[in-house]
């Protein structure tokens, strides 16, 4: 078996156990993470990751080597690991990109993009009728992510703040930067249709050491996706999902 098969198979497996682990059953959701390569938008191995056991233990670790099959873990991997800024757990983000019910011809704006491993799975999703646009305060990052994401015709890559960058109106808002409120901006450039998935942070004084994710959709406030929602007249009900605070 060559290189690329072997990695094929171990990417399904890695796409099948991370579905598990975040408890969701979305098959789109599953074969994006099989079909996007993680290693693509790292950098050159070994990598620096956190390891997930039931709670985030310690500093980054090294992989035994450059070998790409190492990423397929349900693991957090250092991107600026000198900044401590992450390429996330994709478990959390498998359940959150399930939740976010992304469908073939959606505009997703993707808040916080990085080197743009989740964005590209977002393009997946969307597919050729739908695009992306990935927006990285970041310049470093922002310039890998628009290097990583040039097989993805379907990306634009902005780099801005994602509070204030302007955007077309988004069926996806899905943010990867903590927040204490919803921007205006967000749920604003929701359309009537539209999901926005935000980690709501805790101000220091109050924190648990953990983050809360919230679900929006604009059109529906009576509706069972996700948690947070708010309806034209701008009243909104909250539930949230605990989750770790590292993204």
């Amino acid at each position: 078996m060559d290189r690329e098969k072997e990695l094929g198979l171990v990417r399904r497996a890695y796409a099948r156990e991370i579905m598990a682990t975040a408890r969701v059953l979305d098959p789109r959701v599953e074969t994006a993470f099989a079909e996007v390569p993680r290693e693509d938008f790292l950098g050159p191995g070994p990598w620096s990751i956190i390891g997930w056991q039931g709670r985030w233990q310690g500093d980054y670790i090294a992989t035994p080597s450059a070998d790409p099959a190492y990423l397929y873990l349900d693991h957090v991997v250092g991107i600026l690991p000198e900044r401590h800024l992450n390429n996330g757990q994709p478990s959390l983000h498998a359940k959150l990109l399930a939740s976010a019910d992304l469908r073939a011809g959606d505009h997703v704006v993707h808040v916080g993009a990085g080197t743009g491993y989740y964005t590209a799975i977002m393009a997946h999703l969307a597919g050729r009728s739908g695009r992306v646009t990935a927006i990285e305060l970041d310049p470093e990052l922002a310039a890998r992510a628009r290097i990583n994401l040039l097989p993805y015709p379907n990306v634009r890559v902005i780099y801005g703040n994602g509070a204030t960058a302007p955007f077309d109106a988004a069926d996806v808002i899905y943010v990867n930067a903590g927040a204490t409120r919803p921007v205006d901006a967000w749920l604003d450039g929701l359309s009537e249709e539209g999901r926005l998935i935000l980690p709501l942070t805790i101000p220091p004084s109050r924190s648990t050491g953990e983050a809360r994710y919230f679900g929006s959709s604009a059109g529906h406030p009576s509706s069972s996706r996700g948690g947070f929602r708010r309806s034209r007249s701008s009243r909104a009900k909250g539930l949230a999902i605990r989750c770790p605070r590292r993204l």
